[in-house]
């Protein structure tokens, strides 16, 4: 049999090293052997103890090992608050398996927030309770409040348009949600479906700040943190402002340790490379810079030696072509040239000289002087030379 409900005192109460509960729900006319495992446990939102009357609900169950039925606890809430309970662990269940309370969707709290708003009766001890912590704290941090009734048939509408009104401010940073303690009639509104899911859209992140340490809502659940009470959501909110200065000072003294650590060292490069090892220095880095002219040096006679070869070279070589062009090398051959005497310009054919000219024959030894006794338009030399060929 499953989901079923039963009433009855708490007795024999154990709570097992695993972290099992066991325990003996009885009433005047029997007894009944149950169990709750740990990972329902510790959801409790209180502690049970021997002669509390509670209402459980759960299913009926074989031990195997005894052969005994026993009661397999699921939920477990003080008794009188049946009817309130049992719609309170149902949307619980809902909520849980759409993934409300999952710790992916928790946003992060921020360290120094520049404005949080509450949501909370402005007449209540609450309020009065935050702002007296948050000032004692942290005196200039700004406050907004967004009056909502937190309890009653309007206020889960009212809750839910507060929220809306403060995540629609650019300056707010951080949300606190609450108000005192009370029965679980009185805290209803925060256990309310429309609170837990406008809590779940807030663009802000929400603090969940209901009832007292051992209350627990809905909006507990789905809040980004959930905090005892109200004062101690403003002290998890809001950093003491003596705090911060002691660690701006302490990180002031780090920071000028460190600078002196620098100055300190850098005086003491400073005095290392003093006027009385500058010689030194200055000796080292004209070394250097000898060592580096005489590589340049050497690379550039190498060069100047390269360009020189290679220049002549070229010298012999137009030199051996003008020595083919030469005259000189012709006469060398054992040719003449023949030159007018007067002009001493060469002359290369018969017809440019008369009978009686005077002519001057070069030799490649010497020269002479002759005069033209006759000419002829064809040499014996060139006849002979057109008949071999």
């Amino acid at each position: 049999m499953n989901d079923l409900w039963v009433r009855g005192e708490i007795s024999n109460y154990k709570r097992h090293s695993s972290g099992h509960l066991y325990f003996t729900l009885k009433d005047e006319r029997g007894r009944l052997r149950c169990v709750m495992f740990r990972s329902r446990g510790r959801r409790l939102a209180f502690l049970p103890s021997d002669g509390m009357r509670v209402l459980a609900r759960g299913y009926i169950g074989i031990y195997e090992r005894d052969g005994l039925y026993q009661f397999y606890v699921q939920e477990l809430a003080l008794d009188g608050q049946g009817a309130l309970y049992q719609a309170f662990c149902l949307l619980k269940e809902r909520l849980q398996e759409e993934g409300l309370f999952a710790p992916e969707h928790k946003k992060p709290i921020p360290f120094l927030p520049r404005r949080i708003g509450v949501v909370t009766s402005p007449t209540g001890a609450a309020w009065r309770d935050l702002v007296t912590v948050i000032r004692r704290r942290f005196p200039e941090m700004p406050v907004a409040l967004a009056p909502a009734s937190v309890q009653g048939e309007d206020a889960p509408r009212e809750i839910c348009a507060a929220l809306g009104a403060l995540n629609k401010k650019e300056d707010i940073d951080v949300i606190i949600i609450g108000r005192g303690g009370g029965s679980l009639e009185e805290l209803w509104a925060f256990n309310t479906e429309q609170v837990a899911r406008a809590v779940f859209a807030s663009r802000l992140p929400v603090v969940s700040a209901v009832g007292h340490e051992t209350d627990y809502t809905i909006a507990d659940l789905v809040a980004d943190l959930r905090a005892p009470t109200p004062s101690a959501a403003a002290e998890m909110v809001v950093p003491r402002r003596r705090d911060l200065e002691e660690r701006v000072r302490l990180h002031e003294q780090r920071m000028v340790r460190c600078v002196t650590r620098m100055l300190q060292g850098a005086e003491e490069c400073i005095r290392a490379y003093s006027v009385s090892n500058l010689g030194a220095v200055l000796s080292r880095a004209a070394n250097i810079e000898k060592q580096e002219v005489s590589r340049y040096a050497s690379r550039l006679l190498q060069r100047i030696s390269l360009v020189r070869d290679r220049e002549s070279q070229g010298v012999q070589a137009l030199a051996g072509k003008l020595d083919v062009l030469s005259p000189l090398g012709v006469l060398k051959r054992g040719y003449s040239i023949c030159l007018d005497s007067r002009s001493g310009e060469s002359i290369a054919d018969s017809g440019s000289v008369r009978k009686g000219d005077a002519v001057t024959v070069v030799l490649r030894k010497g020269s002479l002087d002759c005069e033209v006794r006759g000419t002829k338009e064809v040499s014996a030399w060139s006849s002979r030379t057109r008949s071999r060929n």
